[in-house]
């Protein structure tokens, strides 16, 4: 991901507030439900699977607290490690994934005050999102947090969509009205796979130019064959 700073000089049209009309977004948004038992997530937790080392978050008050927030299962209740944006409200998270990932749901634990995050947009295999192209592109998936409690939030996600996830980027666009948005933990839930490591075939003149071949006096008839009948 190109650009990772923590300038964030940029306008908002949108009001963050909870449902006034300076708020108003049309969302294709997720329910949430409750999180799954814990030898369940324990057992598709893919905080082993993330390269936490290439985690990046924008704008984010503090130097890598993003990636602090993204904790093995046991430490989800610590709040010790806050992730709290600078400028303003805004935030956007690039997770990359050391193999391929099914992914199942987002695990997302707040207050329940208006420094909770509200819309979060999900973007999958991109490494380019940045606040100038985030609020208007269309998200693989949105989401709504639902702040009215201080547990942990599972989002399912369209499996049909997450289903071969190199990373994923999340870009919190507004909060419930505070100056500033704060998290204390992002968890991912789904199955990983190793990457394939398939020989490179180079395939012999795979876009060559007919006219090169004009040359060969009495090959014609077979590097039309061998060139998919160029």
């Amino acid at each position: 991901m190109s650009g990772h700073n923590h300038e964030h000089d940029h306008s908002h049209s949108h009001g963050g507030g909870g449902g006034g009309e300076g708020g108003d977004h049309s969302h294709d948004h997720s329910h949430s439900h409750s999180p799954p038992p814990e030898n369940i997530f324990d057992s598709q937790s893919l905080f082993k699977h993330i390269n936490l080392d290439h985690v990046t978050t924008m704008n984010e008050s503090e130097p890598d607290s993003g990636r602090s927030v993204i904790k093995p299962w046991n430490e989800r209740y610590d709040s010790t490690k806050i992730l709290e944006s600078d400028s303003d409200e805004q935030l956007i998270m690039f997770i990359p994934f050391t193999g391929i990932v099914k992914l199942y749901s987002i695990l997302i634990r707040t207050s329940s005050d208006s420094d909770a995050p509200r819309t979060i947009k999900l973007f999958k295999n991109r490494e380019d999102i940045d606040f100038s192209i985030a609020e208007d592109l269309k998200a693989d998936e949105s989401l709504e947090h639902n702040n009215s409690t201080s547990d942990i939030m599972e989002y399912p996600l369209k499996r049909a969509i997450f289903s071969n996830v190199r990373s994923i980027t999340l870009f919190i666009l507004d909060n419930y009205g505070d100056d500033v948005t704060r998290i204390s933990y992002i968890g991912l839930r789904g199955s990983w796979s190793q990457l394939s490591k398939d020989p490179v075939i180079t395939i012999y003149e795979a876009a060559a130019n007919p006219a090169d071949h004009k040359t060969l006096v009495g090959q014609e008839h077979y590097v039309s064959e061998f060139n998919g009948g160029y």
